[in-house]
């Protein structure tokens, strides 16, 4: 079922998105990592999900379903489970350190909300932290493009980052919140970098 959907959501955004992804051979064929990328759009996560092979779960804001039927299957068709982002969320955490354990990929988005930067918003910490506790790589990934219909989007993997070293660290707030700043520094790198700008107009 799931494969399913995600065909035919793929041949949506296709169509109206014409999604270029640059870098796919820095996505591991198997194995635990973390997928890191600015929020632009609601449909980024969408765009990054179907433009991918390996299957992707992401965390989502609670309040996007509303907790509905029809909400909780498109969650689960979709890999998506929700978080609260007004607290510390521990059904998330221990949802992303399942996923790691099993193997998989998870895709956050350290803004938080769209356009958080530019908001002001402060980068959250969750990511590195869940990367450093599990020893898993985190992705960068810059998303160009401004999601109007019929105009390019370009998906930019950057390699990933190991953040291994700091597992010790991980209650240290201060030295989180200095590597997730530094790992958003690297995501608008991603984000800006001329071959993505390029693609945009092509």
């Amino acid at each position: 079922m799931r494969e399913i959907f995600k065909f035919f959501i793929k041949i949506f955004t296709v169509i109206i998105y014409r999604p270029k992804v640059i870098g796919k051979e820095n996505i591991p064929k198997e194995g635990n990592a973390i997928l890191c990328a600015n929020h632009v759009h609601v449909w980024d996560s969408v765009t990054i999900i179907v433009m991918l092979k390996r299957k992707v779960n992401v965390l989502a804001k609670q309040e996007l379903f509303n907790g509905s039927k029809i909400g909780r299957w498109f969650e689960k068709v979709a890999g998506i489970y929700p978080v609260n982002r007004e607290s510390a969320d521990l059904g998330a955490m221990k949802t992303s350190l399942k996923l790691m354990k099993n193997k998989e990929l998870l895709l956050i988005f350290p803004e938080g909300t769209r356009n958080g930067i530019a908001k002001g918003k402060k980068v959250k910490k969750g990511a590195v932290m869940i990367a450093a506790t599990t020893q898993s790589p985190i992705i960068p990934i810059g998303v160009q493009g401004t999601f109007k219909p019929f105009r390019r989007v370009t998906i930019n993997i950057g390699k990933p980052i190991d953040y291994a070293q700091y597992k010790k660290e991980t209650k240290d707030k201060e030295k989180m919140q200095e590597l997730a700043n530094e790992l958003m520094e690297e995501i608008i790198k991603l984000r800006d970098d001329e071959k993505g700008r390029k693609a945009l107009s092509e």
